[in-house]
């Protein structure tokens, strides 16, 4: 209920209104993770999240995933604008000023620790790059960067264990060892989780009836429970849903629509399938742990508020192509 009063507020406010207080609100999202590394109080080791009495907990996280998109769309939308032909050099300036935006808040982020959101920022802000209008070389320049930091620091991880842990500590030493078990298809929970969804059958177990238990089964898990509780059919049905969900929000971008909207849409576009893709797939076996969740269905207030958020965004841009549409 109270996302839909957000989504109607939006409406009310329009996307102008966000765009035109972009920085204001990448600031204070920042700021709120800021404050969570020093004033919040650990809750399982992490400190994600600020606990209000009497109300909840409040996740600055997943609202940062949308002061990100808002800002670097804008970002985008004014580096085209100011630029016709831009030279090297200026897109070399305009890609140092994107990373700037992306790293602080991940940092920030990585140090709670959430290292799963801060994989959702990176993939946001390749797929909005990605429709930037800057040269491929920067890609390639970048992709080979990437595979070259990436071989070391696994190469230090797993032969050089002792030099590993000196220089980037034993907390992500053994977050890096639970994201690699999936190769061996162990540990409590994807055991447990193969186990419930492989006995569902048809039409599952019935609802709230899962036959086993598995640690974090509302948030990263949430998919084994659908499937052990409603079966293959319902496993079909739900994903039919998203993939209708997904095709909708990527013809919207198709349509002729302002800029910043379109950089908005496909930063959305990247974030949901990336976080569909993989938790159903570390869900099934197939991709490893990394703790994110399932767009619209895991638990969490802050969680399912933010996506209502875009989804009031994605309304706006609709409606207002329909209005511009009419009057034409």
């Amino acid at each position: 209920m109270i996302g839909w009063v957000l989504v109607i507020i939006l409406i009310k406010l329009k996307n102008e209104y966000l765009y035109r207080n972009t920085w204001y609100l990448y600031i204070f999202g920042n700021i709120l993770l800021l404050g969570l590394l020093l004033f919040a109080d650990p809750i399982n080791s992490s400190k994600c999240w600020f606990v209000i009495p009497g109300i909840g907990s409040i996740q600055p996280s997943e609202f940062m995933k949308i002061f990100i998109m808002l800002t670097l769309a804008t970002m985008i939308h004014n580096f085209r604008n100011d630029y016709d032909n831009p030279t090297c050099k200026d897109e070399f300036i305009f890609i140092l000023k994107t990373l700037i935006i992306i790293l602080i808040p991940s940092l920030l982020t990585f140090l709670q620790p959430d290292t799963g959101s801060v994989i959702i920022y990176l993939t946001i802000y390749i797929s909005m790059m990605f429709v930037s209008g800057i040269r491929i070389r920067w890609f390639v320049i970048g992709i080979t960067l990437i595979i070259g930091f990436t071989s070391l620091f696994l190469w230090l991880y797993f032969y050089k264990e002792n030099i590993f842990i000196k220089i980037f500590g034993s907390s992500i030493y053994y977050r890096l060892e639970r994201i690699f078990n999936w190769k061996e298809g162990s540990g409590l929970q994807l055991e447990n989780a193969l186990a419930a969804i492989g006995s569902a059958g048809w039409f599952g177990h019935g609802y709230n009836k899962t036959p086993i238990y598995f640690p974090e089964s509302s948030t990263d898990f949430i998919f084994a429970i659908y499937a052990s509780n409603f079966g293959y059919i319902g496993v079909i049905l739900l994903i039919g849903i998203i993939i209708y969900l997904d095709i909708n929000i990527m013809i919207l971008a198709k349509k002729k629509i302002d800029d910043t909207d379109k950089f908005i849409i496909v930063g959305i576009t990247g974030m949901l399938l990336f976080q569909q893709i993989q938790n159903i797939g570390m869900t099934l076996g197939l991709l490893p742990i990394t703790g994110i969740t399932l767009p619209f269905i895991s638990y969490g207030g802050s969680s399912l508020l933010s996506y209502m958020l875009l989804v009031g965004i994605l309304l706006n841009i609709s409606v207002k192509k329909k209005r511009t549409y009419k009057y034409k």
